[in-house]
């Protein structure tokens, strides 16, 4: 797992209420077992015509929105179906995190899995957030992991929550299972002193 302490990006806006996990990765994509190649896939129903070619209106297809690591997503963002294929998509595109108001439990359980930040916002920071996109769109905004904040350009830091065990994962970058073996040491040295 990669690891997530801090972050500078501008991002790109995709001003839409619940986004399932279908519109993220439709489900013909979800055949593989490999994570390459799903960030072509993100979002295909909205990001190619019938013949595969990209569609100019769509965000992810404007040139200016190449490199960004910021997705600033409508409310309930990853609703519906509990595929692990979705942040896959996200990470495999270059996202490291998704700002919203809200994401499904189960999307947000499985972005944290996979080195995907979800950020959680109040509604006027979410509404401001959307107003700096179209105002400036090459403003940045920074996420600090450890501190868990995100900074906007005019400097006011805004709290998002994260639960303690994910955010010391993303920290170090390791899942539950690179967590566990982290305390090797620890558990053997437990078990030696148990047995006596």
């Amino acid at each position: 797992m990669t690891r997530f302490t801090t972050l500078t990006s501008k991002i790109v806006p995709l001003p839409v209420d619940n986004v399932d996990t279908d519109q993220i990765i439709p489900a013909r994509f979800l055949k593989v077992t490999d994570k390459a190649g799903l960030g072509d896939n993100l979002f295909a129903d909205w990001r190619y015509d019938a013949e595969g070619r990209p569609k100019p209106d769509f965000v992810l297809n404007r040139p200016e929105m190449k490199g960004r690591q910021i997705l600033l997503a409508g409310d309930n963002f990853g609703c519906g179906s509990s595929r692990e294929h979705a942040p896959w998509a996200l990470t495999g595109y270059g996202f490291r995190a998704v700002i919203s108001t809200s994401f499904a439990d189960i999307f947000r359980n499985n972005a944290l899995k996979n080195s995907l930040l979800p950020v959680v916002v109040d509604k006027l920071t979410h509404r401001q957030l959307f107003s700096l996109c179209q105002e400036d769109p090459d403003a940045e905004v920074a996420i600090d992991l450890a501190a868990q904040t995100l900074t906007l350009p005019d400097g006011r830091a805004v709290i998002f929550p994260i639960d303690p065990f994910s955010k010391t994962c993303l920290l170090n970058g390791v899942d539950e299972i690179g967590y566990v073996l982290s305390m090797t040491d620890k558990i053997l040295a437990f078990e030696a002193s148990n047995r006596k």
